[in-house]
């Protein structure tokens, strides 16, 4: 695929053999990105893990210490006792069953997180089949699942993200924006880090950490070097 001039440019300020470290690459990672709007900055994790196996899946959840810049939008299914304390932490569209049924007719789903207390999983059901292929049925595993619903909304709302690792044994994030202070995104790489380690299953053997890149939305990445994160 044949690249424009911007993203040759950018290209020239990273060495694809060398690894960086993580104070480099927050830096250097700013200076990549070829789009002319406030891009993301993701970063790609390898782990030597089985993805085949279920006891080998790595999942977990994290709020950042410094904002990503992109706010939810959170649908909240819950009772009418607890619409109120969805309401005020922030919740986007908040309601019980019709709004369950709303969804299911309609099959818009205009929202990036779905939460829900306890006792509506078993009403969620009926529209399981749409919510779980894309990605939003509620998940006590993925802390969406609870009955303080007021703490879910807030912590989702402050940038709480869920991770998973998928088929090819990677994690993807967005860890913040290429206008963000390099610090923070240093800060924000940590954290994230911090939890994918913790998150090593048992049964995984060898070298956990194979890989880790920072990329901008639009632009080269750069490799960091695995070890700092050992």
């Amino acid at each position: 695929m044949a690249h424009g001039k911007r993203y040759n440019e950018a290209k020239k300020l990273v060495d694809a053999k060398t690894l960086y470290s993580p104070e480099q690459a927050t830096e250097l990672v700013k200076k990549l990105s070829t789009s002319k709007f406030d891009g993301s900055v993701e970063v790609h994790v390898n782990l030597g893990i089985d993805p085949k196996k279920g006891d080998q899946q790595v999942r977990g959840t994290i709020v950042m210490p410094h904002a990503t810049g992109k706010t939810k939008k959170v649908i909240a299914f819950v009772s009418a006792e607890k619409a109120k304390d969805a309401k005020e932490a922030g919740a986007d569209i908040v309601g019980s069953e019709e709004l369950i049924d709303e969804v299911g007719k309609s099959g818009k789903m205009d929202f990036d997180v779905a939460v829900a207390t306890p006792d509506m999983m078993v009403k969620l059901s009926k529209i399981a089949k749409l919510l779980g292929p894309a990605g939003l049925m509620p998940n006590p595993k993925t802390d969406t699942v609870s009955p303080n619903v007021k703490k879910m909304v807030e912590d989702i709302k402050r940038g709480k993200v869920a991770f998973k690792n998928d088929d090819t044994a990677n994690l993807h994030l967005v860890l913040g924006r290429v206008s963000m202070d390099a610090k923070a995104l240093l800060e924000n790489l940590n954290a994230f880090m911090e939890v994918v380690k913790k998150a090593k299953p048992a049964s995984a053997k060898g070298v956990y950490i194979a890989s880790v890149t920072l990329a901008p939305t639009m632009g080269p990445g750069v490799n960091i070097d695995p070890a700092k994160f050992a």
